[in-house]
């Protein structure tokens, strides 16, 4: 049975991410807490962000851990209501990045990655025809590596995101 975004509680921000979990109809997706937390429940009130998705059937995605390469991330859309903020922060990631906790100022400048794995589902998912992946959620973290690749900074060759394809 199709669920999708509309018919899900909207999450409360005053409430534990634990009790938000357990809630039946958040739970039925059997989604990893991570994709929860990052997607329904930390924008769960950002309505722009989910006119995007409101027409994607969520029981129809299935979610893995997965290195992705550099290449494929260079270039990677978001949705509608958030494609000229990640193109921001692509122009000024200098100034994004400095804006960021020192740790991750660090894993970027060491490591030349996340720390936290963004939200990615397979494009062929919104629109059959199309290839790729879309960012979700992590469109700061996604526009920071798209700057510091196009600057020539350090920028690892893979890296981790979940990824929701169709089951």
């Amino acid at each position: 049975m199709p669920i999708f975004l509309k018919n899900l509680p909207p999450a409360d921000r005053d409430q534990d991410l634990q009790v938000f979990l357990q809630l039946e109809a958040i739970a039925n997706l059997r989604w990893p807490e991570e994709v929860v937390r990052q997607w329904l429940y930390d924008h769960g009130e950002h309505l722009e962000f989910l006119r995007d998705y409101e027409d994607l059937d969520l029981a129809r995605i299935r979610w893995n851990l997965e290195d992705v390469p550099v290449a494929e991330l260079e270039s990677i859309p978001t949705g509608p209501s958030d494609q000229e903020w990640l193109e921001k922060v692509a122009a000024d990631h200098g100034y994004w990045l400095s804006m960021r906790p020192k740790r991750i100022q660090d894993a970027w400048a060491n490591e030349g990655t996340w720390l936290v794995p963004p939200i990615m589902i397979s494009r062929d998912l919104l629109h059959p025809e199309s290839r790729g992946l879309q960012v979700i959620e992590g469109r700061m973290r996604t526009g920071i590596l798209q700057g510091r690749r196009s600057g020539n900074l350090h920028v690892a060759d893979s890296h981790q995101a979940w990824v929701g394809r169709s089951r």
